[in-house]
């Protein structure tokens, strides 16, 4: 599913709110199936952890770390053993065609190589839902094309549902569904 919009729309917020790393004003929010009105913050965490996963358009890796640590971090955090989350980490690296830079820091890595590893990181779980935030902002046109067609390759091959954040009209139209934004209300649906 895609919320389109224009900057300022509220895509943003109410991706925030769905994901529970915001509270809304009113109404009630379920994530699959979990109410997330009725979880602390430690609930919601746990929730996001177990069964969510994240790309942002400003990618969020640790800079201290090099792509495979990035990657295998949510792992480790769920209690994963090293060995088994190195390996998974390694897969989905090698899948994105970056075996060759495991060991380098974010700063040693260009605006595309960032966001595959972001996307490796999301997809480490093996998330029920996964949100992407303007995931090809911050990249060159050609690189973009090229991290769409990874994203939406991964969401098919791991049967993962998206909610996708975006201006683009092209890139949202690759989308099932489509949620239009206007002044933080939905304007249109297709």
């Amino acid at each position: 599913m895609a919320l389109i919009g224009e900057s300022g729309s509220g895509k943003s917020t109410l991706l925030g709110i769905l994901a529970g790393l915001d509270d809304g004003s009113s109404g009630d929010v379920a994530l699959l199936g979990e109410p997330l009105n009725g979880l602390d913050e430690e609930g919601r965490a746990a929730l996001r952890a177990r069964d969510v996963g994240f790309v942002f358009q400003s990618f969020m890796l640790v800079p201290t770390l090099n792509a495979l640590e990035n990657v295998q971090l949510p792992a480790l955090l769920r209690g994963e053993s090293d060995r088994e989350s190195r390996q998974q980490a390694e897969q989905l690296l090698q899948q994105l065609g970056l075996g060759a830079r495991l060991q380098h820091l974010p700063a040693q890595l260009s605006g595309g190589e960032q966001q595959r590893v972001a996307l490796a990181r999301a997809f480490s779980g093996r998330p029920k839902v996964l949100f992407a935030d303007e995931p090809t902002g911050n990249l060159d046109r050609q690189t973009g094309e090229r991290i769409v067609d990874l994203l939406f390759a991964m969401n098919r091959d791991y049967a993962t549902t998206l909610i996708l954040v975006t201006h683009d009209e092209q890139l949202a139209a690759r989308c099932e569904r489509r949620l239009r934004l206007r002044d933080g209300k939905l304007w249109e649906e297709s």
